[in-house]
């Protein structure tokens, strides 16, 4: 018999590919009955598949299946186009409201100066209070190294002085040639975000409520001069009073 033979083999059926991770809706849900859930979120209880199609079709609305697990499978009478983009509303503002852990860094010698010490404080007050945690590392050289206290103590200032700003959440501690104090902020990044938009939103209704206010007095005094009555200087006012006429 010639010819070639067919190669019957079935196609593969072994799993692959990226599993999708939207729920299933209107005719892909494969199941003969599911527990029902309507638009509002009241109990419609257990009914048949087709029975719950209709429902959807005849209120406009999409037939979602949210618990796929549960027996029967939960699904929920809902518009799933907007569903979906205010999940994604919801997400996008999440992640812009996001708090990412900073850690900013400052080096200090033993021996610092009081210019540079206030300096280096108020950078470390300025990163508290922008809810950052603040390591301190303060720097030994040459004989400076068998003095470790001079560190400590310069450490213990600096904590003292920016306490109502930040705490001491890791105590100081030799490392190496340094030693390191790490400073958290009392208040949360997002709580620091929150006061510097209102301090800003502050300043700028007051930057208003000023302009607004030159503007008024400004046009009071246009006013003020246009109602006074023009003064009409007669001939004689114009010559010298020790001429005689």
């Amino acid at each position: 018999m010639s010819g070639a033979r067919e190669d019957q083999r079935e196609p593969d059926k072994s799993p692959g590919g990226p599993i999708s991770t939207e729920p299933r809706i209107n005719d892909r849900i494969r199941v003969n009955e599911v527990r029902l859930v309507g638009p509002n979120g009241e109990q419609v209880g257990i009914v048949a598949i087709g029975d719950a199609l209709r429902l959807a079709q005849e209120a406009d609305l999409d037939l979602v299946e949210v618990a796929p697990m549960a027996r029967p499978p939960v699904c929920k009478l809902m518009d799933y186009g907007k569903f979906k983009y205010e999940s994604a509303q919801k997400a996008r503002e999440a992640r812009k409201n996001q708090v990412n852990t900073v850690i900013k860094e400052m080096k200090l010698r033993p021996k610092i100066d009081p210019h540079d010490y206030e300096t280096k404080k108020g950078h470390v007050v300025r990163f508290l209070k922008q809810g950052d945690k603040v390591k301190i590392t303060i720097m030994f050289r040459g004989r400076e190294q068998s003095r470790p206290e001079l560190g400590y103590r310069l450490l213990q200032r600096l904590a003292s002085d920016v306490e109502e700003l930040g705490f001491v959440e890791s105590a100081p501690k030799q490392d190496g040639r340094n030693m390191v104090m790490v400073l958290g902020p009392h208040k949360k990044k997002s709580e620091a975000k929150a006061d510097v938009a209102a301090e800003r939103d502050r300043r700028a209704a007051d930057r208003d409520a000023d302009r607004a206010a030159e503007e008024a007095e400004h046009r009071e005094r246009t006013a003020a001069a246009k109602s006074e009555p023009k003064k009409v200087r007669r001939r004689s006012e114009n010559l010298d009073p020790d001429i005689d006429v």
